[in-house]
């Protein structure tokens, strides 16, 4: 069974994904995106099928299961953080949800109050938000009725909060990795109750969404985040293997090929790596396949595909790497400022940039343009594909394209 669907089997009750985005870089958390359907090349004069205003300011990405599109945002007038339910054929507004009300926190000028991407199962819809200084997390019903909220621990940064919870069998696990004792947090997808806590080293913030693979048969979620790369299992908590630095904080999440983890930061030095994953204790000098500092990304997290592995500077400069040897075979400058993350898509990779500019390029030796679109609007959040259309949350709407 190929490893991917693997992983989606055991960690969701519904054995089909290819239709739906349930969470933070869509079905397996890496960009991978299954569909085939949807166009590589658009306009919004032929192609739009709706646009909605989105109330208030927020930079996660929107999840989609079936029919349903759920998306979070603040209201930075009222402080109010919020949940609402369009309808994907339509994009009307069916519900909207206030999940708390907490005064305005201090952010980077390139986060938002609502930076945390929602994750479902299909049956209840994951939240995370900061609460002044606790972590608060929620779960809600498809109906918009809240089932649970929990504040599984103090959070504290100058530069705002992004925990994109994510979703493994029986639990909601995130990441509390703050400028104080960070943590890993697991919870109880029915109840929010804590199932196990982890201390994280450093103390140091960093914003990483992990990623889960069963890789030669040990459960590991992989974390970048407080001067370290580390391994945990995510049944228990309990760390596999580290790896010192290389740099103090991280935004993007790391990836998977089957066989390297690859991962890109930080602040305030940049660095990219080829991890060894099948370690114990600290690895640090014995499972770094290669290590480079050409033109890596802090926010934009990278794609893994057929043999090549891509990434965008946080400045718009892209390069395609043999993956596994670490060998650069070209770079491009395909925009200005971006923070959207790639996608994979009919083999292809999907670069967005901050202006709203979409780049569509194929992987291989050289530089290969395919197409390039404009959204005519600013873009912060990443691309979710799903059913032959293009779902992209602008500054202030959600567009829907596809043919």
């Amino acid at each position: 069974m190929n490893l991917r669907i693997a992983l989606l089997l055991a960690c969701f009750t519904t054995p089909l994904l290819a239709d739906n985005w349930p969470g933070w870089r869509g079905p397996s958390g890496d960009g991978i995106c299954p569909d085939k359907k949807a166009p590589l090349s658009w306009t919004l004069e032929k192609n739009l099928k709706w646009k909605t205003e989105i109330p208030g300011i927020g930079h996660a990405s929107p999840i989609i299961w079936d029919d349903a599109i759920f998306l979070v945002s603040a209201d930075e007038e009222s402080g109010e953080r919020l949940l609402l339910k369009l309808d994907r054929k339509t994009g009307k507004l069916l519900w909207q949800q206030t999940v708390l009300k907490s005064p305005i926190e201090k952010i980077h000028r390139k986060n938002s109050r609502a930076s945390s991407t929602p994750a479902t199962d299909g049956q209840l819809v994951y939240v995370s938000f900061l609460d002044k200084e606790d972590m608060f997390v929620a779960a809600y019903d498809f109906d918009g009725k809240k089932v649970w909220e929990a504040r599984p621990g103090i959070f504290s940064s100058r530069h705002g909060y992004c925990s994109s919870p994510i979703l493994w069998e029986d639990k909601v696990i995130v990441n509390g990795d703050h400028d104080g004792d960070a943590y890993l947090v697991g919870l109880n997808r029915k109840t929010g109750k804590t199932i196990w806590k982890t201390p994280r080293p450093n103390k140091t913030r960093s914003y990483c969404t992990p990623i889960i693979r069963t890789i030669e048969g040990r459960n590991q979620l992989v974390i970048s985040g407080s001067k370290c790369v580390a391994s945990y299992d995510p049944d228990t908590g309990k760390q596999h293997w580290i790896i010192d630095g290389p740099t103090d904080q991280y935004v993007a999440s790391p990836v998977y090929d089957g066989k390297y983890i690859y991962m890109t930061c930080g602040f305030p030095t940049l660095h990219m790596m080829a991890i060894d994953p099948t370690g114990s204790g600290n690895v640090t000098d014995t499972h770094v396949v290669w290590h480079t500092r050409k033109d890596p990304s802090y926010v934009p997290s990278p794609v893994v595909t057929n043999g090549y592995y891509l990434v965008v500077s946080d400045k718009g400069t892209g390069s395609c790497y043999k993956a596994q040897k670490g060998e650069r075979l070209w770079k491009q400058k395909i925009g200005r400022e971006h923070s959207a993350s790639l996608v994979v898509m009919q083999d292809h990779v999907i670069f967005g940039s901050e202006k709203g500019i979409i780049t569509v390029v194929k992987p291989g030796a050289e530089y290969k343009q395919t197409s390039q679109m404009s959204l005519g609007e600013d873009l912060s959040t990443s691309p979710v594909i799903v059913n032959g259309q293009w779902f992209l949350r602008g500054k202030e709407h959600l567009f829907c394209i596809g043919n």
